[in-house]
C-alpha cells in the first residue's frame, strides 16, 4: 500500500490524459500535448528515454530506498520537481496555483514561468519563498532588471534562463486553434468550450487568464491582435554570453540554463560561473528536427558532471521515466505536462495527486532495483553495468 494518496481511478498517466481530453477545450488541450511541425522530436523523447534499461537486484541486501535529494543547499523529498509551463490557466483555471501549494506540501520544486498565468509574488506566497523563476529575456534591459527585483523581492532561490525560445516554435495545432501570436476566438473554439461545461464555469468565476507577471508592463485596453504585438516586442528570446553576464552579475542566488542541448552551450554554462543546467528541448516544442534530450544528456553528464549540476526535462512522464533520467546522468529531474494532465483532469486535487503517483512509482522502481538512495540509480543503468 502507498503511503502517498493518489486516486486510483488515475493510476497511469494515460488516464491522466484521457481525464484531461474529456474535461478542457481541444484548444486547450492541443495546446498541451502537442509538440511542433510533424511532432518526431515530442515522441522521439519519451521513445529514446525508455530504451534505457535498469538491472534489477533481488538477492542483494537491501533496507530501505529513499528519495530524499539535496539541490543547492536544500533537500527535496525526491528527485524531480514541476517544470515551467506557459499559459497554465488557459488549460485550468488556477492550475499555477494548485501546483505552487502542492509543491510547497510534498517538498518538490516548483518553477514558475515568465509567461505563466500566476504572477511571481503569489508563487512566493503559496510556496514560502521556494518557488524557481524562469526568466524569458526582456528586449530592454530596464524590463528586465525589474523583473529580476521582484524575484529577488519574492525570495526566489533559484532563476532559471530560458535558452531555446530564440523564435517560437512552429506549431499547427495552435495555427488552426487560433492561439499563435495574435491569438483569436473562433467560432469553433466556442463550440468548444460549450461541450466542456466545468471548465466554462470555472474560467467564468475566476475570469479570463492573464498573463500576470506582465500585467505591470503593458498598457491597458489591448485587444488581442495588439497583444500578440505587445508579446513579440517586449521578449527577446535569443540568450548569449554577454546577455548572460550582467544576469550573473546581479542575481546572488543560484542560476540554471534551461534548454542545453549540446555540450558547447553546457562549457558556455561552466564558463559563465552557472550553478546548473536543464538538458530540454522544451518538450519537443522547438526544433522537431533535434535530438531527443536523454541523447546529450548522457554524454553531458559524463564529460562534465563533476563541473555543474546536470538536470533534465522534456520526455519525462512517469516513475520509471524519472528513474530512467537519472541512471542516464541527471542529478535531477523535471516534468511539465503530467502535472497539466493530472490538473486538467482532477482540478484542484491534481497536484497532489500527480506528486503522490510519481512518488509511489519511484519508490516501487528503486525498491526493484535494491537502490537505497538516487545517487545509485545510475550503477544500475544497463549500459553501465555491461561496461
Amino acid at each position: 500500500m502507498s503511503k502517498w494518496n493518489y486516486n486510483t481511478n488515475y493510476p497511469g498517466i494515460d488516464d491522466l490524459i484521457k481525464g484531461a481530453k474529456r474535461k478542457i477545450p481541444r484548444f486547450a488541450f492541443e495546446y498541451l500535448d502537442g509538440g511542433c511541425n510533424e511532432d518526431v522530436n515530442l515522441h522521439r523523447n519519451t521513445e529514446e528515454l525508455r530504451e534505457v534499461r535498469l538491472v534489477p537486484q533481488y538477492l542483494s541486501k537491501h533496507t530501505h530506498s529513499d528519495m530524499a535529494t539535496e539541490l543547492f543547499g536544500h533537500v527535496y523529498d525526491a528527485p524531480f520537481g514541476i517544470a515551467p509551463v506557459g499559459l497554465q490557466g488557459l488549460m485550468w483555471p488556477k492550475a499555477p496555483e494548485i501546483l505552487a501549494k502542492a509543491s510547497l506540501e510534498h517538498n518538490v520544486p516548483f518553477i514558475l514561468s515568465t509567461v505563466t498565468t500566476m504572477s511571481i509574488e503569489k508563487a512566493s506566497e503559496l510556496t514560502e519563498g521556494r518557488a524557481w523563476f524562469q526568466l524569458y529575456h526582456p528586449a530592454e534591459n530596464r524590463l528586465r532588471d525589474d523583473i529580476l527585483k521582484r524575484a529577488e523581492a519574492a525570495d526566489c532561490p533559484v532563476l532559471v534562463l530560458l535558452c531555446d525560445v530564440p523564435t517560437f516554435g512552429f506549431r499547427p495545432r495552435d495555427i488552426r486553434n487560433g492561439l499563435a501570436m495574435p491569438p483569436k476566438m473562433t467560432l469553433q473554439n466556442i463550440l468548444q468550450i460549450m461541450g466542456k461545461p466545468e471548465w466554462a464555469l470555472r474560467t467564468l468565476i475566476n475570469g479570463q487568464p492573464n498573463f500576470e507577471n506582465l500585467k505591470p508592463y503593458m498598457p491597458k485596453g489591448l485587444d488581442l491582435r495588439q497583444l500578440g504585438l505587445f508579446m513579440n516586442q517586449t521578449f527577446s528570446g535569443r540568450l548569449n554570453e554577454e546577455k548572460i553576464k550582467p544576469i550573473r552579475d546581479m542575481w546572488k542566488g543560484k542560476i540554471v540554463l534551461k534548454g542545453v542541448a549540446s555540450e558547447a552551450d553546457t562549457e558556455r554554462a561552466i564558463r559563465l560561473g552557472l550553478d546548473g543546467i536543464i538538458v530540454s528541448n522544451h518538450g519537443g516544442r522547438q526544433l522537431d528536427a533535434g535530438e531527443s534530450t536523454v541523447a546529450p544528456l548522457a554524454r553531458i553528464a559524463e564529460k562534465y558532471g563533476d563541473q555543474i549540476k546536470v538536470m533534465m526535462d522534456s520526455g519525462v512522464r512517469s516513475g520509471p521515466d524519472i528513474a530512467r533520467s537519472m541512471a542516464a546522468g541527471a542529478a535531477f529531474t523535471f516534468l511539465g505536462r503530467t502535472f497539466m494532465y493530472s490538473v486538467a483532469a482532477l482540478g484542484s486535487k491534481g497536484g497532489d495527486h500527480a506528486i503522490g503517483l510519481l512518488k509511489t512509482q519511484l519508490q516501487q522502481v528503486m525498491e526493484q532495483l535494491c537502490c537505497e538512495k538516487v545517487g545509485d540509480l545510475p550503477g544500475c543503468n544497463l549500459i553501465n553495468a555491461q561496461s
